[in-house]
């Protein structure tokens, strides 16, 4: 047996045995969550690979509820803002407060200060509210003042957005999407689903309650892990494909792509979908990345990384559509 295959062996058995819990928070969320299952999974990648997640779905679809019972199942602390039109980046991030008896300002922080935020209807407020996130999402700190805090590990914006065409939504910045790992659509549930959810739900009195069954630590350990999770140079060199055929589709065949993208993927894009093709490994259990890690998750990252141009729009082509042609476009290994 070469070196390679017993330090194979050493690390599947180390992935297997830090990768147990992620059975157990699915099993856990099973008792109030019907279906969905993509929309945990994903929310799981976003906590195993410290990126954000952007939300996107009619209200009622257990969005808000999904995440509120990842926080319990995680023993996390949680907060809800709900982004409303006069909401003011102070009620965000928290302001100074003077104190008269002690002639001097006192720091009250506001609710950015919990492991998982969820940001209800983002697009619900103004471009300076959303803007205050940034320097929380990208630099895991907050100034208040002249003071600067560092947020305690894990944190992890989890943001719902109500489809755009809906009135009174403000569409998010550019630099602000981009800070978000993934992008999930979330689409109404089966008929079968529907079935069990009115016959769980369509009850008075108190729901099911939740155990915690992990502690924030165990992620932050398994986080640590993922990055020893194998990849193939093939793999890599797919990765930076896909990317690249977002920015030059000419290069990769993709002519007709040419007059619809405005702007490709950027640089935060490969590194996203390396890191979220680990962590599919990961929740799989397994040591090594396939391609098909990096295709399942390849939408979810790159779909609100893709404009469009007027072109594009006139004839009704979304972002889903160009990425769902650069997969099925681009040479797999």
């Amino acid at each position: 047996m070469s070196e390679y295959e017993v330090n194979m062996e050493a690390l599947t058995e180390k992935i297997e045995h830090h990768s147990a819990f992620i059975e157990d928070i699915r099993r856990e969320l099973d008792k109030v969550i019907i279906g969905q299952r993509y929309m945990i999974d994903r929310l799981l990648v976003g906590l195993l690979t410290n990126g954000h997640v952007l939300l996107e779905g009619v209200p009622g679809l257990a969005k808000t509820l999904t995440v509120s019972s990842l926080a319990t199942v995680l023993d996390t602390e949680f907060q809800r803002i709900q982004f409303t039109p006069d909401l003011l980046p102070a009620d965000l991030i928290g302001t100074l407060i003077y104190n008269q008896k002690e002639a001097e300002f006192l720091v009250k922080k506001g609710p950015i200060f919990a492991n998982i935020i969820l940001a209800d209807e983002i697009n619900r407020s103004p471009a300076k509210v959303q803007s205050a996130l940034l320097e929380a999402m990208q630099e895991k700190q907050v100034t208040i003042g002249e003071n600067t805090f560092t947020l305690d590990e894990p944190f992890l914006v989890l943001a719902t957005q109500n489809p755009v065409e809906q009135e009174g939504t403000y569409p998010l910045p550019e630099a602000q999407v981009d800070r978000f790992m993934l992008k999930l659509k979330i689409d109404y549930p089966s008929e079968s689903e529907e079935l069990e959810i009115m016959r769980r739900m369509a009850k008075t009195g108190p729901k099911k309650e939740l155990q915690t069954v992990v502690k924030p630590a165990k992620v932050l350990e398994a986080r640590k892990v993922i990055n020893e999770i194998y990849m193939d140079e093939k793999v890599e060199k797919y990765i930076v494909d896909l990317v690249f055929a977002t920015r030059k589709p000419k290069n990769y065949g993709l002519n007709d792509l040419d007059d619809l993208i405005s702007f490709g993927a950027s640089p935060r894009a490969t590194i996203n979908l390396n890191l979220a093709a680990r962590a599919q490994a990961f929740m799989e259990h397994r040591a090594y990345v396939t391609p098909e890690d990096v295709r399942t998750i390849a939408m979810d990252v790159l779909r609100h990384r893709i404009i469009p141009t007027f072109e594009a729009e006139a004839e009704d082509i979304t972002p889903e559509d160009i990425v769902t042609k650069v997969l099925s476009n681009v040479q797999v290994p």
